[in-house]
């Protein structure tokens, strides 16, 4: 059974910075495309990072240089790590995974096939 589990969510003021974690289990995140989804009340789901089996990595142009995504494979873990947090940052965050490799380079959550249960991020004026 696939399971991912985030942490690190929490409440900052702008310009503060969190690091997220979302740790795998049931698969190896190495070998799939994983990313960093969010979800604002009343707004649609948003890709925010993905990172591919080769470590490439894209991002949403509202947090690009702001937001880096990685993962430690011999952790089966994913991060990102938000700087320069904004208000307009505040969602709930998600790790997700795609078996297939159609999530990065579409950037659309509906390729991928698992997700974590979420952790809320604020960050307050």
């Amino acid at each position: 059974q696939v399971q991912l589990v985030e942490s690190g969510g929490g409440s900052v003021q702008a310009g503060g910075a969190l690091r997220l974690s979302c740790l795998a289990s049931g698969y190896t995140i190495s070998s799939s495309c994983v990313g960093w989804f969010r979800q604002a009340p009343g707004k649609e789901r948003e890709g925010i990072a993905v990172i591919n089996v080769n470590g490439i990595t894209t991002y949403a142009s509202s947090v690009k240089g702001r937001f880096t995504i990685s993962k430690d494979n011999a952790k089966n873990t994913l991060y990102p790590q938000m700087n320069s947090l904004k208000p307009e940052d505040t969602a709930m965050y998600y790790c997700a995974v795609d078996r297939g490799s159609r999530g990065c380079s579409t950037f659309r959550h509906t390729y991928f096939n698992y997700w974590g249960q979420g952790t809320q991020v604020t960050v307050s004026s």
